[in-house]
């Protein structure tokens, strides 16, 4: 067990994870105080086996995805009160031995996020192509769209500080984008992120992927387009929704003066009228009331801060 003042917990989220959850539960007992393992609705062993090795192990009855799974354990964890708390895949891909480089920045009071990034010097990453071209397509857009300055906003080898994982584990998302959230979230309020290079080993896997790839970036792209448009949504709705309302009246005017001219009705501007103008106004509304909705949020943030 460990001998820092702070108390260090592991937690896991597993689906069908027979193969790879004995390897993992029992590195990390080597470097935490305690494991816990959420069995997100499995069809397997992975429920007995990490419990057969020591892990506290809770279980959902279906599968939920990753972020509930998250969510779930965050629950259970914070019953420990631990100092420190550490993430990690159960499906092989993360080296329970690097554990100390992600805590130790927190230990020292130097973040209160660290991530076991694959993009920084150092790191170690074998995965195929098409998973780097979406990871690097991923961490772009999280970046250029959404602000956060990490390179590596997909990694669920992480460590947090008691402050930091009582607030990022309020997340909405229910799959993989929990994690894009969550760093989000750390750079809106001010939280210190750091990265320290890790080696990921998709060779470990043992395993397929769960889920198909053009199913995992959906998942990860319908997170942060919510995340961009509660952000800004005047923004990302309000100044399309304006353009589309002025194609509407541009089309409308030019409908009603061919008309005159020519008492022939236009169908087809006609049409592009109409559709324009409800789908613009949709949008200011819409834009609008997420503003607002922002602004209270935000409020209520302050107040209880």
């Amino acid at each position: 067990m460990k001998t820092n003042r702070e108390k260090i917990v592991a937690i896991i989220p597993a689906y069908n994870e027979e193969a790879s959850i004995a390897k993992v539960v029992l590195g990390a007992k080597r470097h935490v105080d305690q494991v816990i393992v959420c069995d997100d609705g499995s069809t397997d062993m992975t429920f007995a086996i990490a419990g057969a090795l020591g892990a506290k192990v809770v279980r959902h009855n279906e599968r939920l995805g990753k972020g509930a799974a998250l969510r779930t354990l965050s629950k259970e964890v914070m019953e420990l009160n631990p100092g420190i708390i550490v993430t990690l895949d159960g499906d092989g891909q993360h080296d329970p031995d690097e554990i100390h480089m992600l805590v130790k920045p927190i230990e020292t009071g130097e973040s209160d996020v660290v991530v076991g990034s694959r993009y920084v010097p150092g790191a170690k990453i074998n995965a195929p192509f098409y998973r780097r071209l979406g990871l690097r397509l991923i961490n772009f857009l999280y970046r250029k769209v959404a602000g956060v300055q990490t390179k590596d906003t997909q990694s669920g080898f992480r460590a947090y500080s008691r402050k930091a994982f009582e607030f990022l584990f309020r997340c909405d998302a229910k799959g993989f984008g929990i994690e894009g959230e969550q760093l989000v979230l750390a750079t809106r309020n001010g939280l210190r992120v750091m990265e320290v290079p890790v080696s990921i080993n998709y060779d470990n896997m043992a395993g397929h992927s769960k889920k198909s790839p053009f199913l995992h970036g959906a998942d990860l792209m319908s997170t942060l387009f919510r995340l961009i448009l509660e952000e800004r949504p005047l923004k990302y709705l309000g100044l399309p929704g304006i353009a589309m309302t002025a194609t509407g009246l541009i089309t409308g005017l030019y409908v009603l003066w061919k008309f005159n001219i020519t008492h022939l009705f236009d169908m087809p501007f006609a049409t592009l009228t109409l559709g324009a103008s409800i789908v613009g106004l949709l949008f200011l509304v819409a834009s609008i009331t997420l503003h607002g909705l922002k602004r209270m949020s935000d409020k209520l943030n302050n107040t209880h801060a």
